[in-house]
């Protein structure tokens, strides 16, 4: 016991001895926690059964021993059955007569972690006014008097009973106010609703699941707060909750197409306790997640027979050869270079593949997209017949957000060669950006061409199907598609009233603005901490450092000025960085996150669904990407 602990139990007892009755304090194991002076006097207790730990039955023990209850044949008996009767403890309130004459009262009342508190009264001089009473009163009957007495031991339990009462409704009172404030501290809506569908109770949580909607909605309709595109997706579920079936099931609602998850457990009075949650972020990772290990799946497939097609189309190109330095006869050689032609685009077709199925890395860097979308248009326009337009459409608000350039400029030159295609001599190809709300990125490339055929928008994500005949490989738009869901997005294929679209939805996510100022680094390597330092300080941002997540919570209490926080995930201690980042971060303190662990750990998979993560070892330049923009490659 540390000496703050030491001097406020001094001064709780000195508190307690002030106290006129006796009283005791047991824990839910029968171990006296505490009591005071009066109690070891009252019943003449040594100091080892008033010493906190001290055991209520060897405290029984001694009184009967004592002849505290008078003359007791099996003392053993008698100890366990006022144990049994501890145990199963509930509030009382009784007058007993000692041993030595004296009358005492005795009020217990239950703790809410368990044990009792006990106060003992000595009642001796008010049973004695009550029999002098009775004695010196000859024109009160003797009913009258029973009466009195009857009506004082009343009053004496109902007095009793009402502190018990208070003591309740503190306690109630605390744990609803804990609950309350734990509830609207948690991420989700926890609400119940009654068989009416009116709201009963709500943390007020709504709002930030579901944007737009109310905060405060006890006593609406859960279709007035949800509205009527989010209460037509969850009407069927709430009527088998009434129905008595529990039930689990996600959508996506119609605000910010954000994707939430909803629990539904029915209560015994007909209504509906109600979870739901904004799992968009998990979402997008577990595409993201899906698509890499069915690439993974590929490779694993595609590696062994791309090798042996390799060596085989090698083969066939070195015989051609042979062949065209030989005295063939007339037409010959037309048909050695017709072989040779199709042995290297078989060559070109195998690097495709190895591209789709090999390990391709999404890097997302802090990118303007509005630079690069020009740059695209400056980069596409050239390889376009004189007669087909391009125009881009740009409603992106001035955002930095992390993006692959590379890799959505690559499928975005795609998207428009194919547009191209379609609309052969003349046409219009239009690409249009904008986001919904902060959740997605779209861009839609839109052609004036003849559309998608039915067969075509059922099959065109497929490897190898192909609308060009000879000229196409099947590839382009598998790739598009491979990109978008890397990034844990989606892609959409449609006819317009004028030809045919194609949308990428990517994750809004905004980057990192630490150009100058100062930045917390959390790592409790010390050498690492070291070259992390430099970098930091080679960017322009003044350094301060911590090792654990308490210590760095600590300095961001005292610091307003913290422009960024770049933090391991594992630390010293239990907390992760990733508690750091929901304890500290903010848009005005953004935390980024690093880490060595392989991207299947669980904690590296958090991470990423909630932006982007450095893995170690990583250079000045990639710390760099993530806080500064960069131009499309």
């Amino acid at each position: 016991m540390n000496k703050a602990d030491q001097q406020q139990r001094a001064m709780t007892e000195a508190g307690l001895n002030l106290i006129a009755q006796a009283l005791s304090i047991y824990d839910s194991e029968l171990r006296l926690a505490v009591c005071n002076r009066r109690f070891k006097e009252m019943f003449d207790l040594p100091d080892r059964l008033v010493t906190p730990g001290a055991r209520f039955d060897e405290t029984i023990r001694h009184l009967v021993l004592n002849g505290e209850y008078g003359e007791i044949e099996d003392p053993d008996a008698f100890v366990q059955a006022r144990v049994d009767q501890a145990l199963a403890f509930e509030p009382h309130y009784l007058e007993r007569t000692r041993a030595n004459g004296q009358v005492i009262s005795v009020e217990g009342a239950p703790l809410p972690q368990g044990g009792w508190v006990a106060v003992y009264t000595d009642i001796t001089r008010t049973k004695r006014v009550e029999q002098l009473l009775r004695t010196r009163s000859a024109e009160l009957s003797d009913q009258l008097l029973a009466h009195a007495e009857e009506l004082s031991a009343t009053n004496r339990k109902l007095a009793a009973t009402i502190t018990a009462l208070e003591e309740a409704k503190r306690q109630l009172t605390e744990i609803e106010a804990r609950t309350r404030l734990t509830t609207e501290m948690m991420p989700a809506h926890i609400a119940h609703v009654d068989r009416d569908g009116h709201y009963t109770y709500s943390n007020r949580r709504l709002s930030s699941v579901l944007p737009g909607r109310p905060s405060e909605i006890v006593g609406l309709h859960i279709r007035d707060a949800l509205g009527p595109f989010a209460y037509a997706r969850i009407e069927p579920h709430l009527n088998a909750a009434y129905a008595g079936k529990s039930s689990v099931f996600e959508f996506t609602e119609d605000h910010d197409s954000r994707r939430i998850r909803v629990a539904f457990t029915p209560d015994q009075s007909g209504g509906a306790y109600i979870l739901s949650m904004d799992i968009t972020e998990e979402t997008q990772a577990r595409v993201a997640l899906q698509q890499s290990r069915r690439r993974a799946l590929a490779a694993q497939m595609t590696s062994g027979l791309a090798h042996d097609f390799s060596n085989l189309l090698t083969i066939i190109m070195g015989m051609q050869s042979k062949l065209a330095r030989m005295a063939l006869p007339e037409g010959a050689a037309e048909l050695v270079e017709g072989t040779l032609a199709a042995a290297r685009r078989g060559g070109r077709l195998l690097n495709r593949i190895a591209d789709m199925t090999g390990r391709r890395t999404l890097r997302p860097r802090a990118t303007d997209l509005h630079m690069l979308l020009e740059d695209l248009r400056i980069l596409a326009t050239p390889s376009l017949p004189r007669g087909v337009g391009l125009s881009v459409v740009d409603h992106t608000p001035d955002a930095m957000l992390m993006l692959d350039a590379g890799m959505l400029q690559d499928a975005l030159l795609n998207l428009i060669l194919n547009a191209r295609d379609a609309c052969g001599s003349t046409g219009q190809i239009t690409v249009s950006a904008h986001c919904v709300g902060r959740t997605w990125v779209e861009i839609s490339v839109t052609d004036t061409g003849p559309g998608f055929s039915r067969e075509a928008l059922a099959q065109a994500l497929d490897p190898f199907f192909t609308t060009k005949g000879g000229e196409g490989s099947g590839l382009g738009l598998p790739m598009v598609y491979d990109m978008v869901k890397l990034a844990g997005g989606d892609l959409r294929l449609a006819n317009t009233a004028g030809g045919a679209q194609v949308t990428l939805r990517l994750p809004w996510r905004e980057a990192v603005a630490a150009e100058r100022g100062l930045a917390l680094l959390v790592e409790d390597s010390a050498e690492l901490r070291a070259g992390f330092r430099d970098m930091l300080i080679g960017l322009g941002l003044s350094v301060i450092e911590a090792e654990s997540v308490d210590e760095a919570v600590a300095l961001a209490a005292e610091l307003d000025d913290i422009r960024l926080v770049l933090s391991d995930i594992r630390l010293r201690g239990e907390a992760t960085g990733l508690d750091l980042c929901a304890r500290i971060g903010t848009p005005e303190r953004p935390c980024v996150l690093m880490t060595s662990l392989p991207a299947e750990d669980p904690l590296y998979r958090a991470a990423a669904a909630r932006g982007p993560v450095l893995r170690k070892p990583f250079s000045q330049a990639d710390l760099a990407a993530l806080i500064r923009p960069e131009s499309p490659r």
